[in-house]
């Protein structure tokens, strides 16, 4: 049986690379291409809706879709723990099935692992992140996740240290981890958490260098995660399975993390 897919914002660059992938997989088919202003009556028919469309669209485009009984699977940015909270009574009574991807790479996903593994050993954490300049959102939705996950990491010795947190330029608190966003030429998609204690620090650095690539295993496993999913699901770890537990406290460098062959990014840790 094949699966009918709406792609909202699938004229945009990531939408583009969804449409993509879609249309090579088997299973699939592209039912709608729609801009991020296209009336989203066009959702109608569709068995799955993808959203890549813009912070500002993409909750009209969650409700309309979930007011119709479609599944969705959400890649636009902006979304954080408070407005995912938003609809989740939405998508529970509806009972049909939301999954917010912040990242479709996994060495990003695997990256924000490690940081939050580490997480809990180090009192001082920071994430610098930058993208190209057309992004309009800031900070990243990976950044936003990347924050959640630690401050979940550490519930059970508290919020990181950020002195001058009062400062602006001391960056955008999110669950206590402070976020400074660089939106420059040249870059794609490159996000540092830098993790401090006493005598050291643990750098956790991702790099996007070909977004088709780098994002396209993520996409399959997003899209068949979605197609059966029911309430609300965040991250793409969610669908994986990546062995870290947080049992212990050493540091130093590493070699680069195996990201299983997929192409298209670069993930390291180092320590210093």
């Amino acid at each position: 049986m094949t699966t009918r897919v709406a792609i909202v914002g699938g004229t945009g660059k990531l939408g583009g690379i969804i449409r993509d992938v879609v249309e090579q997989e088997d299973g699939y088919e592209v039912h709608a291409t729609l801009s991020s202003r296209s009336q989203l009556d066009e959702l109608d028919g569709a068995d799955l809706v993808v959203d890549a469309s813009t912070p500002a669209v993409s909750i009209d485009v969650v409700r309309a879709a979930v007011d119709r009984g479609i599944n969705v699977l959400v890649g636009t940015s902006g979304w954080s723990a408070e407005r995912i909270a938003l609809v989740r009574p939405l998508v529970d009574a509806a009972d049909v099935g939301v999954v917010f991807i912040p990242n479709f790479s996994l060495g990003s996903v695997i990256a924000s692992a490690l940081a939050a593994a580490a997480a809990p050993f180090f009192p001082s954490i920071e994430i610098v992140e930058a993208h190209r300049e057309t992004k309009i959102d800031s900070p990243s939705g990976t950044a936003v996740r990347t924050a959640e996950l630690i401050a979940a990491a550490r519930s059970g010795v508290g919020p990181v240290e950020s002195p001058h947190v009062d400062q602006r330029a001391r960056g955008q608190q999110v669950a206590s981890v402070p976020i400074h966003s660089l939106r420059r030429p040249g870059v794609i998609a490159r996000q540092e958490t830098i993790l401090a204690g006493a005598g050291e620090s643990l750098t956790v650095a991702h790099d996007t260098v070909e977004p088709a690539l780098a994002y396209g295993p993520g996409i399959r496993l997003a899209l068949a995660a979605a197609r059966d999913a029911r309430g609300v699901t965040v991250g793409l770890d969610s669908f994986l399975d990546l062995g870290l537990r947080r049992t212990g406290g050493s540091s130093g460098a590493t070699s680069p993390v195996d990201e299983g062959g997929v192409p298209g990014q670069v993930a390291r840790t180092t320590g210093a």
